[in-house]
C-alpha cells in the first residue's frame, strides 16, 4: 500500500470512528416504521394456509432473525376489513395483529396500545386466508412504541431494559415521543419502532435518526 492510500484509509476509518462516538454522544436512534402486519402461530398458519405448511422469505428485518413472509392474510373486523396484511416470520407461540389507531377505526376495533406479547384483555378479529379461517378471542394491538438496543450500546447510553424514555424528532414537524419503551437483549440491534400513524403525524421516514433526551433526574 502506498502512502496516499494508507493515509486515506486512516482518514476513512477516523471519520467512521468519529461519527460513532458522536452517535452514541448524542444517543441516536435509527427509526424503523412497522405498518400493519400480523405474527402467526404454528397452529394459525397451517389453518389459514395447510398442514406442514411454511412462510417463504422474501426480505429480512433489522432484528435478527426476523422476517417478512410472502404470504398475506385478510383481517376482518366488525366494520371492514384489510386485504394483503403481511406475515412477520418466524412463527411465534401466539398470534398477534399489530395495527395503527387510524386501521382500528377503519375495521369498528378499539385497539389498545400495549407491549408486543401483552395480548390479554385484548380485540378479537377473523384472519382469513387461501385454505381456511380462524377466528381469534383476542391479540389485536397498536404496539407500544419501543426501542430494539443491544446491551453494549444500552451501557453506553446509560440505559436499561424497560425503562422509559422521551425522544426527539427533527425536521419542520419537529417531536417529542414520550413513554418511549427500551428493550436491551444481545438479540437485538439497534431500533426504534413506531406505526404509521406516528411517522406521518412527524413526517418520519425509515432510517431517519432521533434522539434519546437526558433521563430525568
Amino acid at each position: 500500500m502506498d502512502l496516499s492510500n494508507k493515509e486515506n484509509l486512516v482518514k476513512i476509518v477516523t471519520e467512521i470512528v468519529k461519527r460513532a462516538i458522536n452517535e452514541h454522544k448524542d444517543r441516536l436512534v435509527p427509526i424503523g416504521i412497522s405498518n400493519r402486519h400480523i405474527h402467526l402461530s404454528k397452529k394459525d398458519l397451517e389453518t389459514l394456509f395447510g398442514k406442514r405448511y411454511t412462510l417463504t422469505k422474501i426480505k429480512d428485518l433489522v432484528q435478527p432473525g426476523q422476517f417478512a413472509a410472502k404470504e398475506t392474510v385478510k383481517i376482518i373486523g366488525p366494520k371492514g376489513n384489510f386485504e394483503k396484511v403481511r406475515i412477520l416470520g418466524p412463527v411465534r407461540d401466539t398470534t398477534q395483529v399489530e395495527v395503527s389507531l387510524a386501521d382500528g377505526f377503519k375495521i369498528g376495533i378499539k385497539v389498545p396500545i400495549r407491549e408486543s406479547g401483552k395480548i390479554e384483555n385484548t380485540p378479537g378479529i377473523i384472519l382469513e386466508g387461501p385454505k381456511g379461517k380462524v377466528t381469534k378471542n383476542n391479540g389485536v394491538i397498536a404496539a407500544l412504541r419501543h426501542i430494539h438496543i443491544p446491551p453494549e450500546i444500552a451501557k453506553a447510553y446509560g440505559l436499561q431494559d424497560k425503562q422509559m424514555v422521551d425522544v426527539e424528532t427533527e425536521g419542520i414537524r419537529k417531536t417529542v415521543f414520550g413513554n418511549v419503551l427500551v428493550r436491551v437483549s444481545d438479540r437485538y440491534s439497534l431500533e426504534m419502532h413506531i406505526d404509521m400513524d406516528e411517522a406521518n403525524s412527524s413526517d418520519i421516514k425509515n432510517g431517519d435518526k432521533v434522539r434519546i433526551l437526558k433521563n430525568k433526574e
